[in-house]
């Protein structure tokens, strides 16, 4: 391992990896050197990724609470720091989507996935700070997305949840960057996973992303292993307040 890309020796807590593009991100981290830490919901979900994890040698735990209740944060938050370690790298790649038309989206809809896909970020960033301020240094990565610039119908509020993720990211780099935490983000586009099975099995929205996509097709969530062990990396060390679009090209053209 490049010692730019060395993670050996840091603790990384991945939200929402139980499973996904958040269980590719902490199997890259793991690969790179890091102890990982799982979370999700379900705690046998969580059991079973890191038994895949420690069946190839890697390091991980689990931390099985829910990102939207504040209380099970900062009682998980401070137990991870007291039983396994400080918090090298915070992964906030917790979110859901809910896809209706937006004259008919419930405002509880609305709410709920604002406070899966935004506030919980905010919440789990600040209990982990509170800890990374002191020892002056930390890596926090936002899974944001595509969708944090670019709108599509029936997902109002989701775009609007990334985007204002995309904002958040940068406001904490510019209070963080001088007590040695880089926060950037991470902006997957279209990716193969179980939460968008439905999208990938329509005949009609494959074919327009695959004309949309310079690259043509769905990416693969091996596809950003690169790019976190980069943000969570040494190599990353003066990048901060960054949106790291990794989308075949999406962003780039119209």
């Amino acid at each position: 391992m490049h010692p730019l890309f060395d993670l050996s020796g840091r603790r990384a807590l991945i939200t929402g990896s139980s499973q996904g593009i958040g269980f590719a991100l902490a199997e890259a981290l793991a690969s790179a050197g890091a102890h990982v830490i799982i979370n999700g919901r379900d705690d046998a979900k969580c059991q079973r990724a890191q038994k895949h994890v420690l069946a190839q040698g890697f390091a991980a735990s689990v931390r099985a609470f829910d990102v939207t209740d504040t209380a099970a944060v900062l009682a998980n938050v401070e137990a991870i720091e007291k039983d396994i370690g400080p918090i090298d790298v915070l992964v906030n790649n917790t979110g859901i989507q809910i896809r209706n038309a937006f004259a008919d989206f419930p405002l509880a809809d609305f709410e709920r996935l604002i406070g899966t896909n935004l506030t919980s970020a905010f919440a789990v960033s600040q209990a982990v700070v509170r800890h990374m301020i002191p020892r002056g240094r930390g890596k926090i990565v936002n899974v944001c997305s595509v969708n944090a610039e670019l709108g599509r119908a029936n997902i109002v509020p989701y775009t609007a949840s990334k985007g204002a993720l995309k904002m958040m990211t940068k406001g904490m780099c510019v209070e963080l960057a001088k007590h040695g935490i880089q926060v950037n983000g991470l902006g997957p586009g279209y990716f193969d996973t179980e939460l968008t099975q439905a999208l990938v099995q329509d005949a009609a929205f494959t074919a327009w992303l695959k004309q949309r996509t310079p690259a043509g097709r769905w990416g693969e969530v091996d596809e950003l292993k690169g790019a976190i062990i980069f943000l969570a990396a040494p190599a990353s060390d003066f990048v901060n307040g960054h949106i790291l679009y990794v989308d075949g090209g999406m962003t780039a053209g119209v």
